[in-house]
């Protein structure tokens, strides 16, 4: 799933492509993910792109009044084509679902992968329209999400603080992934309660959730779309890496699995040497 700093670093390059083209045709392929009808797709035809904005995880283009805003969900990524064919596409099962295609050849396709179709699509005279937008709590790489403003999020949470990081109502853009990493960097149990982190154990919480953005933002900045999802990868030290030697200790990176998903932790590092069971059945470790 895009996160934060993939979808920071295709705002950055959709900033340096895209201001001054105008949309010469939005073509539809998969209309289940558009998700608002007025204004309608055909609106942004005839319209000059402008810049970019990130909210969270939501992608926000100006054309012209309006705001094309897109969320990727699970599988959905965007594609930039410096040429594209004559022909508009055709609607079949592949995973194209939307098409953006500029005047002077060019633009952008937004795509989902697998069958659980969670791709959105919106098109808005204010992002803040997106009901998703209008819940979204304060930014972690806002200038005003300081260790303190932090430490009011986490004042009286009783839930564990995987789930506390991943809730965009609390803080916008962290996912499974880099809550992993966020917490594997921190050397705190995924399931510690929020509320129980002490003064110390805070700021070391805030900095890890800061510099572990920061860090991934900066190595995606400037890649290409296309190259955004394998960097990632490759820089995750446990997300995904079940089985393999923490980078850290050599201990065995293990995961816990959900219905659908899995977070994957350090024992050493993180639980004093205990490995979680089962999210029911494991005690919470502090």
């Amino acid at each position: 799933m895009p996160e934060l700093p993939e979808v920071e670093a295709l705002r950055e390059y959709l900033d340096a492509h895209l201001p001054g083209r105008t949309v010469e045709r939005v073509h539809p392929l998969a209309v289940s993910v558009l998700k608002t009808y007025d204004p309608p797709l055909t609106a942004l035809e005839g319209r000059t792109a402008a810049g970019t904005a990130r909210f969270g995880k939501f992608l926000a283009v100006r054309i012209g009044e309006l705001h094309l805003v897109t969320h990727l969900a699970r599988a959905g990524w965007l594609r930039w084509h410096e040429t594209l064919p004559a022909a508009p596409p055709r609607p079949g099962k592949g995973p194209l679902a939307l098409r953006v295609v500029l005047e002077g050849g060019g633009g952008f396709d937004l795509t989902e992968a697998g069958t659980q179709k969670r791709l959105a699509v919106y098109v808005v005279r204010d992002p803040h329209e997106v009901p998703g937008i209008a819940r979204l709590g304060p930014d972690p790489l806002a200038e005003e999400f300081d260790r303190d403003a932090f430490a009011a999020l986490l004042e009286g949470e009783r839930r564990q603080i995987k789930g506390v990081l991943r809730d965009q109502s609390v803080i916008a853009g962290i996912g499974n992934a880099y809550s992993d990493e966020i917490l594997h960097r921190a050397k705190v149990s995924p399931f510690k309660l929020a509320a129980s982190f002490g003064d110390e154990q805070v700021t070391e919480l805030h900095a890890a959730v800061r510099d572990t953005l920061r860090e991934a933002v900066a190595r995606a900045r400037g890649l290409a779309a296309g190259e955004l999802k394998a960097e990632k990868k490759s820089g995750l030290r446990v997300h995904g890496r079940a089985g393999e030697a923490c980078p850290v200790c050599g201990d065995t990176v293990r995961s816990v699995s959900f219905a659908d998903s899995s977070l994957e932790y350090c024992p050493t590092c993180q639980t004093g040497g205990r490995p979680l069971a089962d999210r029911r059945l494991s005690r919470l470790l502090k």
